[in-house]
């Protein structure tokens, strides 16, 4: 097999990976929500006040969620999408798009696991009767946000994957939702737990 071809190989076999992962992502939040609403008898996703900053986050999430979902399946069945995306081609290679595809896929899984640590108090957004009990160990004595950080690395690696215009915008538009939602829980928490948390932040990172 040539470089060429093998490099085209690659760029073809992302597109098709590409839409399916975000396929299977889509499956599991949709999945994770239902279930534990129904095990729970209660929402398990809380946006906050109309207009407010974490509204403002899930509405940005869920937006560019679709679009990207969106864009994925399309370009798996019309490469000419990629017209549209202003795409940087000085950035397009195999290795990048290799590295990015590890990148998004590790990411993903990692979440996977705190998800599944999590269990049925994992929540959405914040809900202000919870949590009853600050979580301080595992990823958590490392990051106090690993998931958002494992999230992060996701991302990114969708931008390396198809280095465009639009991936750079939802790069941007997801990081920045991250930290917003991050200070906005940390200061629940800070409420929450007014002696412990304050100790814990002291000791261990917001991000790594």
């Amino acid at each position: 097999m040539t470089l060429e071809s093998s490099s085209s190989l690659i760029l073809t076999f992302e597109r098709t990976y590409l839409a399916v992962f975000f396929s299977l992502v889509a499956a599991f939040y949709t999945v994770r929500i239902i279930r534990l609403q129904n095990t729970l008898k209660q929402k398990v996703v809380f946006a906050g006040a109309a207009y407010c900053s974490t509204w403002w986050n899930h509405l940005a999430f869920r937006i560019f969620r679709v679009a990207i979902w969106f864009v994925c399946l399309a370009r798996a069945f019309w490469p000419q999408v990629d017209d549209y995306l202003g795409i940087f081609n000085t950035l397009v290679s195999p290795t990048l798009t290799s590295i990015g595809l590890i990148l998004l896929t590790v990411g993903f899984i990692l979440t996977l696991t705190i998800h599944f640590k999590l269990g049925d108090v994992w929540r959405s957004g914040i809900d202000s009767t919870a949590p009853r009990s600050l979580l301080t160990d595992g990823y958590y004595a490392f990051s106090r946000n690993p998931m958002y950080v494992f999230v992060a690395i996701a991302q990114l690696g969708f931008f390396m994957v198809i280095p465009s215009v639009f991936t750079l915008v939802c790069l941007f538009v997801g990081w920045l939702t991250l930290y917003n939602q991050t200070v906005q829980e940390e200061k629940h928490l800070s409420t929450k737990f007014p002696i412990l948390y304050p100790k814990y932040c002291s000791m261990v990172r917001r991000w790594i």
